[in-house]
């Protein structure tokens, strides 16, 4: 399934000639955005483990393309936040839907118990993967 998920990312990447590292990008963005916290690119930059030049360089790459757009906090000029752009909003949506109607019919498959337990399986799968990456307590 995450092959798969990976291979649509691809393919938008490729239909909006974009790194594989924007669409990722785009993602944390939207994240962001729906979690009504803007991400900045110092987050952008620790969620994707970029260095800062790379960050940069994929944000200018996503605003030329007309997917974000860059604003100043109005306390502090000095931070950046991003968002998802209008028209880019339009194009990921135009171009995804296949893949909501898709989840959508898959989900339907199941009874609401059923799909309890595949959330809980998949939630404690994310836990234990999210658990191999963090430090080793000293």
């Amino acid at each position: 399934m995450n092959s798969e998920f990976n291979r649509i990312a691809q393919d938008f990447a490729q239909s909006q000639k974009l790194h594989h590292t924007d669409v990722q990008a785009l993602v944390a963005i939207l994240d962001g955005d729906d979690r009504g916290g803007a991400m900045t690119p110092g987050r952008l930059r620790e969620r994707l483990n970029l260095t800062s030049g790379a960050v940069t360089a994929c944000l200018d790459r996503l605003e030329r393309a007309g997917h974000i757009r860059r604003t100043r906090d109005a306390a502090d000029r000095r931070v950046v936040h991003l968002h998802y752009a209008p028209r880019g909003m339009a194009v990921a949506r135009e171009f995804f839907r296949p893949l909501a109607r898709s989840t959508d019919a898959a989900r339907d498959r199941f009874t609401e118990d059923e799909l309890a337990v595949v959330m809980r399986f998949l939630g404690a799968m994310n836990d234990e993967l999210t658990a191999l990456r963090a430090p080793a307590p000293e």
